[in-house]
């Protein structure tokens, strides 16, 4: 099973992620129509970016009453049925990361899908920090990441 794995500190606030989201999910370039979201914090001089973790365990999933959310086959990525959903917003209340979208002009939620195995987020990540990967691949990923910033800052003297 992929999933989007993302490295907060190449995260340069660009929001490129989020209009690839919004123009590949809605067809235009509106944040709140994107299932990735990137919070600008300046004063901390940080950037959270999020998006779904398909979780194994999805609340989401289990909560839904209308049948809405299920598992595609091919990704494995927890999607919405549109016409199934009946807008009760259970499965927002039960995401523990925050990560399901109310969309109110369609009265339906939204929630990355992984855009059926190509995510666009990713494509269009100009800094890097965004990785479509296997999830048994993410603690390795990781160790590559820190090892790299280790390496950066030793002075090895010859």
């Amino acid at each position: 099973m992929k999933i989007i794995s993302i490295e907060l500190d190449r995260c340069i606030g660009c929001r490129n992620c989020e209009q690839a989201c919004s123009l590949y999910g809605r067809g235009g370039f509106h944040r709140e129509d994107s299932s990735i979201r990137v919070n600008i914090y300046p004063g901390e001089r940080f950037i959270s970016t999020l998006t779904c973790t398909q979780c194994d365990a999805a609340a989401c999933l289990d909560i839904c009453p209308a049948g809405a959310l299920r598992r595609s086959a091919e990704t494995n990525a927890v999607v919405v049925d549109e016409n199934r959903c009946v807008g009760c917003k259970m499965c927002l209340m039960a995401c523990p990361f925050g990560n399901i979208h109310f969309l109110a002009d369609k009265h339906v939620i939204r929630k990355c899908d992984l855009c059926d195995g190509d995510p666009k987020c990713v494509k269009f990540c100009m800094p890097g920090a965004l990785h479509y990967v296997e999830v048994e691949d993410v603690p390795q990923l990781r160790r590559l990441i820190v090892d790299s910033k280790l390496m950066r800052c030793l002075v090895i003297e010859p």
